[in-house]
């Protein structure tokens, strides 16, 4: 009778063990947050062979172009903000935010003036420099081992999604959203195959809420069409 509630027992602790959110992070602080950006992004930096510095640092600016993250052109630091910590499950997103920022800061190497005034492409035309880096930073996770479904997971739970980006400077999260899921299926098919966050709630929502522009998306790769889709609100 011992053994069998003994086995009982061990089956509920297999249970519960199993029931954890599988995306748990153990970073609370912002010197927790300091340390784990050092390591993802010099993990980023040195597997994807960046021939450019960069240092990172977890504090608050009152500028930004971006809530969370950004990269400054003038001494090239990446930064995010600690209140972005409530929001960042695992390392994968952590990546994600850092891998954009760098996409952008590789981008201040160049240019007249060392790239010091290469932040004004950036101005102009923000929309158009976003996907640049998102593609790019999809590129960096996928070289470094994160997985860049993470970029769509943590876009979904900071990106506010307006009414229109006709008149704004930056693209509807919606539509950005598709844009890296639509990278992604391109390039690397297998992640989406053998993917670790079809159970994630933020990734099942991006489901719910694409379904239509994923439609289109089929449509497009059954047609072989080489246009670009016009992502629905």
């Amino acid at each position: 009778m011992k053994r069998i509630f003994f086995i009982i027992g061990l089956i509920l602790m297999m249970t519960i063990s199993v029931a954890k959110p599988s995306y748990a992070w153990d970073v609370t602080t912002t010197n927790e947050l300091q340390q784990r950006m050092n390591e993802v992004g010099f993990k980023i930096l040195n597997t994807n062979r960046i021939e450019k510095r960069f240092m990172f640092m977890a504090i608050n600016r009152v500028y930004t172009r971006d809530i969370w993250t950004d990269v400054s052109s003038v001494n090239r630091i990446v930064w995010v903000k600690p209140t972005v910590l409530p929001y960042i499950d695992d390392d994968n997103e952590l990546a994600a935010i850092l891998s954009h920022s760098l996409a952008h800061g590789v981008d201040t190497y160049e240019g007249v003036l060392r790239g010091y005034i290469s932040i004004l492409n950036y101005w102009v035309a923000p929309n158009k420099y976003d996907m640049k880096a998102d593609k790019t930073a999809v590129d960096f996770m996928v070289n470094a081992g994160y997985n860049p479904l993470a970029l769509i997971t943590i876009l979904n739970k900071i990106g506010k999604q307006y009414r229109y980006d006709v008149f704004s400077n930056h693209m509807l999260a919606s539509r950005r959203m598709m844009m890296i899921y639509e990278y992604i299926y391109t390039k690397y098919p297998a992640i989406l195959v053998e993917n670790e966050y079809k159970d994630n709630i933020y990734y099942q929502n991006f489901l719910l809420t694409s379904r239509q522009n994923r439609m289109l998306l089929l449509e497009k790769v059954k047609s072989g069409s080489t246009k670009k889709i016009n992502y629905k609100y």
